[in-house]
C-alpha cells in the first residue's frame, strides 16, 4: 500500500517516485521538514521545504484514506454483508466521500420510515418492485398483515416505496452524479435576516451559481449563517435531478405499474432524503474549499510578512500613537536593548507639541537615534505629521517609516511582554515591539500568534487546529530558511527552529542565562532535553556569529565540518579565504561531480558548502524590497484621482490587495485592476510588502475608501 500512496503521490505533484519514497522514508523517521529539505537534499533530489511540505500533507492525506478504507471494510465485514464487487468497489474509492458513499447503506441509522417497514416484512415486495417484472397490486396483497400493521395493499405499497426511497438515497452512484449536478448546476441564493445588523446588506437577494462563486463570497455568507444574518438555499432544476435519478432506479422494460411506483418512489427520495443532505453537503465541499484557499493565501502572506528584510545598524525610537494617553516612545538600541521610554502628547486632546517636540528631540540626541518607527494605529496621521514637522523645522538628519503593528497590543499583553519587560507598561511594550518589528521582523513576530499579525482574511473563522497547523509550519518555514543567532534568539525563535520545541528553547535560554555564551553548536548537547537526534535536527540551523571557527558561523551542519575541510584542503582554500566569495573557486558540474566522487560526498552537499564558504549564513531577505522611509507626509485631502503613487502592499486577499500609500488609509487594488492580463488571484501578481505603483481611482472621504489601480500606474 506504501508503493501505492508513493506512486499516487508522484503522480499527483509530479514528482519522481524514487524521491516521493525517500522523503517519506525521512519524515517517518523523524526528521523535520527543514531539515530534510536543507541537509538531505541527495535523497530528496533537491525538493524545496514548500514542496516537501506539500508532500507531507498528501502522505498524511492518502494514508488517513486507507486507514479510512481498512475500517469500511472491517465495518461492513462485521455484518456480514461485504460481497466480492463490494469489496472492490470499496477498493477502488479514490476519496473519502466515496468510501462514506459505499458505507451509507451499513451505517447504524436511527429508527426511519423504511425502518418500520422493514420490520412488517415488505422488503421483499420493494425488491420486487425494483425488479420491474412483478404484478405491484398483487404482490402487494400478499403483504397485507394487520398484525404487522399492514391493513391493506395501500400500506403495503406505501411500506415498500419508502424502503425504496431510501436504498436510492444510499446509492453510491445517485449520490455521486447528483453531486456532481449540483456542484456544476447549483445556484447559491442568501437572504438577509430580519435584522439591524447592516454588514450583510450586499447579500439581501444574492444569488450566484455554485460553480462560480468566489470563495471570499462563501466565507462572508458562511459568516452571515453562523450569525443568523442570512439564509442559505441552494436552487437546481428537480427535472434534472429525478431523471438522474429514474435513470439509475428504472430498468428497461420495467412493468408500468411498477415504473409509477418507482417514480414517486424517487420523487420522494429526493424531496425528503437526498436534497437537503446534498445541500447542506455541497454548501460544505464549498466552505471546505474556500477555508483551504483562504488558509493558502494567509500563509502566504505570513510568509512574506514575516520574510521582510530587517533594518540593521539602526537605532530606533519606536512611536505606539494616541491620543487620550498619549504616544509612548521606546528608544532602542542596534541589538534591540532598550535605551529609555518616555510618553508625549503632541496630539488631541492636550496637543502639547512643544512639549513633545522638546522630550523627542533629547532623546533622538542622547540615545544617536536615526530613525522613527510609527505604529500605524489610532493617531498614527496625526504622529506622522507631527514627526514630519519636526524634521522639517530642525532640518534632522532623520527618516521615518510606517510599521504595521497588527498583533502589537497582543504581546504586549502577553506573560512573555511581562518577563521581558516587568517594569514598563503595556503601551511602552508596544513601542518597544514597534521599534524591534522594523530592525528584525521575523524576530519580533514570531512572539505573536501569527493569527494576530493581520494578513489573513477571515482568519476567525477557519478550523482553528487546522488553521495553526498552517502557519506554524509557514513560521517554522521563515525562521529556518533565514536561521537564527544562538546567543541572542528568544525563546519563541528558537522554538520554531527544527526539532526544538517550546520546553526546551526555554531550557536553552535557561542555560545561556546560567552559563553565559554558548561557545560551540556541540555544547548544546549540555542543555537538558537535547540530546543527540534533536541536535541532527536543528544544529545547522542555529549560528554563532561572533564564533572563531568559520564553520560555526555558517549554515554548514556539525555533521558535514569534516568533510567541509576536506573540501578546503582538496581546492586550497585557506581559512582566511573564507567569507571572500572572491578568493573561492567557481567550480564547473563536471569539476563538482569529480571533487564529489574523490571525497564521497553528495554534489548538492558540496554546492551548499561551497555557498556557505563565499557567504556565512547567507539571509534570503537580503533580496527582497527594503521597508519605505520618509520625511514628509501627504494628506488624503492633498489626493486626487489620477495622481500616480508609490505604494506598499499590507494585505492581499481573494478580490484584490490594500496597499499603503502614506495616507493612513489603505487604497483598494480590486482584481481586475491589478494586471493587464487575466489572472485568478492576486498572488499571482503581487506580494505582501511590495513596493508598487498605484493610479488613484476614486477617492470617498466620508467612508474613508480609497480605490486604486495598479495596471493604469504605467
Amino acid at each position: 500500500m506504501h508503493e501505492q500512496i508513493c506512486r499516487r503521490i508522484s503522480n499527483e505533484l509530479n514528482i519522481p517516485e524514487p524521491q516521493v519514497r525517500q522523503t517519506a522514508a525521512l519524515l517517518d523517521e523523524g526528521n523535520t521538514i527543514p531539515f530534510v529539505a536543507r541537509y538531505r537534499k541527495e535523497m530528496t533530489g533537491g525538493l524545496s521545504d514548500e514542496a516537501i511540505r506539500r508532500l507531507s500533507e498528501r502522505l498524511l492525506h492518502y494514508r488517513n484514506l486507507e486507514q479510512k478504507r481498512l475500517d469500511v471494510l472491517r465495518l461492513i465485514e462485521a455484518q456480514g454483508a461485504l460481497t466480492p464487487e463490494l469489496a472492490a468497489r470499496v477498493e477502488a474509492a479514490a476519496t473519502v466521500t466515496e468510501l462514506d458513499d459505499l458505507y451509507r447503506p451499513f451505517r447504524p441509522k436511527r429508527r426511519t420510515r423504511a425502518t418500520a417497514a422493514r420490520e412488517k416484512g415488505l422488503e421483499p415486495l420493494a425488491l420486487a418492485i425494483m425488479a420491474g417484472d412483478c404484478d405491484a397490486r398483487a404482490a402487494a396483497e400478499g403483504c397485507v398483515n394487520p398484525e404487522l400493521g399492514v391493513p391493506d395493499a395501500a400500506a403495503a405499497l406505501q411500506g415498500a416505496m419508502d424502503i425504496i426511497a431510501e436504498i436510492v438515497s444510499d446509492d453510491a452512484a445517485v449520490r455521486k452524479e447528483l453531486r456532481a449536478l449540483f456542484k456544476g448546476q447549483g445556484v447559491i441564493r442568501a437572504e438577509k435576516a430580519e435584522t439591524e445588523l447592516h454588514t450583510y446588506d450586499d447579500y439581501a437577494g444574492y444569488s450566484e451559481p455554485a460553480a462560480r462563486i468566489k470563495p471570499h463570497r462563501v466565507l462572508a455568507i458562511n459568516r452571515g449563517l453562523k450569525e443568523n444574518a442570512l439564509g442559505l438555499k441552494i436552487e437546481i432544476a428537480e427535472d434534472a435531478c429525478l431523471g438522474l435519478i429514474e435513470k439509475q432506479l428504472i430498468k428497461p422494460g420495467a412493468a408500468e405499474p411498477c415504473r409509477a411506483l418507482l417514480k414517486a418512489s424517487a420523487a420522494d427520495s429526493y424531496r425528503r432524503l437526498i436534497f437537503p443532505s446534498l445541500e447542506r453537503e455541497t454548501w460544505s465541499s464549498l466552505v471546505e474549499e474556500a477555508v483551504a484557499g483562504a488558509i493558502g493565501v494567509f500563509k502566504e502572506n505570513l510568509k512574506k510578512r514575516l520574510l521582510v528584510p530587517p533594518v540593521r545598524q539602526r537605532r530606533v525610537m519606536g512611536w505606539d500613537p494616541g491620543f487620550r494617553t498619549g504616544c509612548k516612545l521606546a528608544c532602542v538600541s542596534e541589538t534591540g536593548a532598550l535605551l529609555a521610554v518616555a510618553t508625549v502628547y503632541p496630539t488631541p486632546p492636550k496637543n502639547d507639541r512643544e512639549g513633545a517636540a522638546a522630550v523627542v528631540l533629547r532623546l533622538l540626541q542622547e540615545h544617536r537615534i536615526n530613525c522613527i518607527a510609527v505604529g500605524n494605529g489610532t493617531a498614527s496621521r496625526e504622529s506622522e505629521q507631527f514627526i514630519a514637522d519636526l524634521i522639517k523645522e530642525h532640518n534632522l538628519p532623520l527618516e521615518y517609516t510606517i510599521v504595521n503593528e497588527a498583533g502589537a497590543s497582543v504581546y504586549s499583553a502577553s506573560p512573555l511582554a511581562g518577563r521581558e519587560f516587568p517594569a514598563l507598561d503595556v503601551a511602552e511594550r508596544s513601542a518597544v515591539s514597534i521599534a524591534r518589528r522594523l530592525q528584525d521582523p521575523l524576530a519580533e513576530l514570531v512572539k505573536i500568534d501569527p493569527k494576530s499579525i493581520g494578513v489573513g482574511q477571515y482568519q476567525h473563522d477557519m478550523p482553528p487546529k487546522e488553521l495553526e497547523e498552517a502557519l506554524a509550519g509557514s513560521v517554522e518555514s521563515c525562521v529556518n530558511s533565514v536561521g537564527v543567532d544562538l546567543n541572542t534568539a528568544s525563546a519563541p525563535l528558537l522554538s520554531y527552529v527544527a526539532g526544538i520545541n517550546k520546553t526546551v528553547a526555554e531550557r536553552i535560554v535557561g542555560y545561556r542565562g546560567e552559563k553565559g555564551s554558548i561557545k560551540s553548536r556541540a555544547e548544546l548537547l549540555a542543555v537538558p532535553g537535547l540530546g543527540p537526534k534533536v541536535f541532527r535536527q536543528c544544529a545547522g540551523f542555529l549560528r554563532l556569529p561572533e564564533s572563531a571557527d568559520y564553520l560555526e558561523r555558517s549554515a554548514v551542519h556539525p555533521e558535514s565540518y569534516d568533510l567541509g575541510r576536506r573540501v578546503m584542503s582538496e581546492l586550497r582554500i585557506e581559512p582566511e579565504h573564507l567569507g571572500h566569495p572572491a578568493l573561492i573557486p567557481d567550480l564547473t558540474p563536471a569539476e563538482i561531480a569529480g571533487l564529489a566522487g574523490r571525497l564521497g560526498a553528495g554534489e548538492p552537499t558540496l554546492r551548499d558548502i561551497l555557498d556557505e564558504f563565499r557567504k556565512p549564513g547567507r539571509d534570503p531577505r537580503e533580496e527582497l524590497p527594503k521597508p519605505v522611509f520618509l520625511k514628509s507626509v501627504t494628506g488624503l485631502e492633498e489626493l486626487k484621482p489620477g495622481m500616480v503613487l508609490m505604494g506598499i502592499v499590507r494585505n492581499i486577499v481573494d478580490f484584490g490587495a490594500f496597499v499603503d500609500i502614506g495616507v493612513h488609509q489603505d487604497g483598494l487594488v480590486h482584481i481586475s485592476e491589478i494586471a493587464d492580463r487575466y489572472i485568478k488571484h492576486p498572488l499571482e501578481a503581487l506580494q505582501i510588502e511590495a513596493v508598487v505603483p498605484v493610479k488613484i481611482l476614486s477617492i470617498d472621504p466620508v467612508r474613508h475608501r480609497i480605490s486604486l489601480s495598479i495596471k493604469q500606474a504605467g
